[in-house]
């Protein structure tokens, strides 16, 4: 199979869909390997490292696209990208699809076939392709918030984790999965006052016995939400519908209860956001501010570490990456069911149910469509 590897273009963007040592292993098993010079240079792979890999290096996106079989990306197609999709080309990538219907129904028109890493399972339900990012957004989220409570920033002029003799900020998390989990982890660490929200009485008991009376948690209700936001300096939205849209759990009058120069960081804007008054943010512009509540809403927040996040992520996708290389996307579906939960779209077909739901459009189950 031939595997493309364009340049990512979103803003401020630096991550690459394959390193040079996922390179190689592609080449080790028979595959060639084209990517767009200059595709890792913003994170010191360089195209001689592709090159000492066994890639081919070609000049434009406009070449990767046209000719791979398969294109192995980071985030989801731009508009310019999506227009170069082609009918039966393979695009394995974060696809964000819910909150999206215009890029949704880009993908669809192309005819293409999209996996995307944030709904492909494992044997225990978890989401292996989507964890390692929310790990590192759990964890940016806490160096993020802190940064934003600045004085400078707009923020409380708050030290996260106080001094003795004066307080801790509060810290709420909505959502205790992998993110929340890596948010109050770093929380702890900074000696915030920290809260964990969740709806699942299991998962708050796991989060208890992992770290015991540092942590305060709270099961999920209007009220519950209502009350700890109200009285927080810092509020972390990590929140997940496995490929649906984020549900609206703070409204804006709940905003507006905040304290003057409290932070609101939206891990979940990937995904439309959980709060009524987020919307997408970039590195070069991350903040806002709405009823002097300050909003960090950056869409690819792992963008900013992107060395880190993109050998993490490497980590995870090439055993997939080689799988759909060496027996065909068709193949490797058919194969693993959990791989098969990847598929979103399909030779114009909408092949995961809850962006259907989301977005009032058709469905067609991935079984039917490769049967």
């Amino acid at each position: 199979m031939l595997i493309g590897v364009p340049t990512e273009i979103k803003t401020q963007e630096h991550r690459v869909g394959m390193t040079p040592a996922s390179v190689r292993e592609a080449v080790h098993h028979g595959h060639q390997v084209i990517v767009q010079s200059g595709a890792g240079a913003g994170i010191d792979l360089d195209d001689t490292l592709y090159r000492d890999a066994g890639a081919d290096i070609v000049d434009s996106a406009e070449e990767v696209f046209a000719k791979a079989d398969m294109v192995v990306k980071v985030k989801e197609p731009q508009p310019q990208e999506t227009a170069m999709l082609r009918e039966g080309q393979v695009l394995f990538t974060y696809l964000h699809l819910a909150p999206d219907p215009t890029l949704t129904k880009g993908m669809l028109d192309s005819g293409c076939v999209g996996i995307a890493y944030e709904t492909v399972t494992d044997i225990r339900g978890g989401l292996p392709l989507l964890s390692p990012m929310s790990e590192v957004a759990g964890r940016m989220s806490i160096q993020a918030g802190a940064h934003c409570l600045e004085m400078e920033q707009g923020g409380r002029g708050m030290l996260l984790g106080g001094v003795p003799g004066v307080a801790a900020a509060k810290v709420v998390i909505l959502g205790g999965g992998v993110v929340g989990t890596n948010a109050a982890r770093m929380a702890m660490g900074l000696e915030a006052h920290v809260t964990v929200i969740d709806k699942s009485l299991p998962r708050l008991y796991e989060l208890d016995l992992q770290f015991g009376p540092m942590l305060n948690t709270i099961f999920s209700t209007v009220d519950a939400i209502e009350d700890h936001v109200a009285g927080a300096d810092l509020v972390v939205g990590a929140v997940l519908v496995r490929g649906g849209a984020a549900p609206k759990l703070v409204s804006r009058e709940m905003i507006k209860k905040m304290r003057r120069g409290a932070v609101i960081v939206d891990v979940s804007i990937d995904q439309g956001g959980c709060f009524e008054t987020a919307k997408p943010t970039t590195h070069d512009n991350p903040t806002y501010r709405v009823d002097d509540v300050v909003h960090y809403c950056v869409s690819n927040m792992p963008g900013a570490v992107a060395r880190t996040s993109t050998f993490a992520l490497n980590n995870a996708t090439l055993p997939f990456i080689v799988a759909l290389a060496n027996k065909g996307y068709k193949q490797a579906l058919l194969d693993d069911p959990h791989l098969k939960n990847g598929l979103n779209v399909h030779h114009g077909q909408l092949t995961y149910e809850a962006v259907a739901s989301d977005q009032g459009r058709d469905y067609v189950s991935a079984d039917d469509v490769l049967a």
